[in-house]
Order: C-alpha cells, then sequence, then structure tokens
C-alpha cells in the first residue's frame, strides 16, 4: 500500500489490541491508520478522535449480540457516539475481529492487509454516518471505499474475476456487515 497523500492532521486514531491473534499481523496497526488516514484526508473530515479495536472471534461475537442482537462473530463493527470536548470530538469506534477477517481474506484469494484496510475504512465509513441499508446508499459507500482503496494501491474489493459484485449466486448484494 501507498502512504496518504496528505496526513489526516485533524484524526486522532487509537489502536487497541485486544487479542494475541494480531501479533500474526505484526503491521495491522499501521495498515488500519493509514487506509482511515487516506479515507479522512478524502472526504475532508473535520477534527475528530476514534478507536480501533483490534480484537477475535468470541469478543465481537459477545459485541455482535449484545449491540445488535445477532449471536454470531462478523468482521467489522462500528460504534458512533457525538460526545463532544476537547480540541477533537469523539465520533466512535470501530472494532475488527482477527479469524473472522484471515478467514474473508483466503476465501476471497486477497492479501489479508487489503482486506483489513478495506474493513477498516468500512468501519469508518459508518462512524462518518454511512450505511448500506438501501441500495443506492450501499453504491455510495461502496464508491467512496474503492475511492479510498484505489488511493492506497488496493483493487476493488467488490470485483470478482473482472465483474463488480453487485451480487452473489443468491442475486444479492454483497455487503459487509458492521
Amino acid at each position: 500500500m501507498t502512504q496518504p497523500a496528505r496526513k489526516a492532521r485533524s484524526l486522532a486514531i487509537d489502536v487497541l489490541v485486544e487479542s494475541e491473534l494480531w501479533t500474526k499481523a505484526n503491521d495491522a496497526g499501521s495498515v488500519v491508520k493509514r487506509a482511515v488516514e487516506e479515507a479522512a484526508v478524502m472526504l475532508s473530515t473535520p477534527r475528530a478522535e476514534l478507536a480501533i479495536v483490534l480484537t477475535d472471534d468470541s469478543a465481537i461475537r459477545s459485541l455482535n449480540r449484545v449491540w445488535r442482537g445477532v449471536d454470531a462473530a462478523t468482521n467489522v463493527l462500528s460504534f458512533p457516539t457525538s460526545r463532544t470536548g476537547g480540541a477533537r470530538r469523539l465520533i466512535g469506534d470501530v472494532v475488527l475481529a482477527y479469524e473472522t477477517i484471515a478467514r474473508e481474506a483466503r476465501a476471497q484469494r486477497k492479501p489479508f492487509a487489503h482486506h483489513l484496510a478495506h474493513l477498516a475504512v468500512h468501519g469508518f465509513l459508518h462512524l462518518l454516518g454511512y450505511d448500506h441499508e438501501r441500495d443506492g446508499d450501499a453504491e455510495r459507500m461502496e464508491g467512496i471505499e474503492r475511492d479510498v482503496l484505489r488511493r492506497l494501491g488496493i483493487a476493488d474489493p467488490y470485483r470478482r474475476a473482472g465483474k463488480h459484485n453487485s451480487g452473489g449466486a443468491s442475486g444479492q448484494r454483497t455487503l459487509l456487515t458492521a
């Protein structure tokens, strides 16, 4: 991945490693920071602070059960907040699960770091209010993700075998869980 063209000086990112599994991805902290900084620069994000939590399937499953009523692990969860105070506005937390991300990267035959960067950007966009509940919103969010990842030298995560991934075998749009 290439470095962001301009540093997102107005964005403070704390990366918290809460699972030893992340030692297998020794550059995970820099990957997620670089990806989110690039998104922040591209979107001209105002002064803000967020935390990125690197955890495991067990912890994210528990969060998913408590906050979304879904008793399953997922790749990324976002917890927006609107707390103000200080020089930066706290916009929330992005939580990423190592095992699910690794499993998806292998299944999709893409580098772990690229999939991780994509999910970090995806979670960050949720903190900014983007969602993918309706087709139009999903297309807008995917477009931003593609643009950010392209700037980082990462291939379009929604393309498979040279075609836009607007649907799987079921004909439904393939979206990330967040």
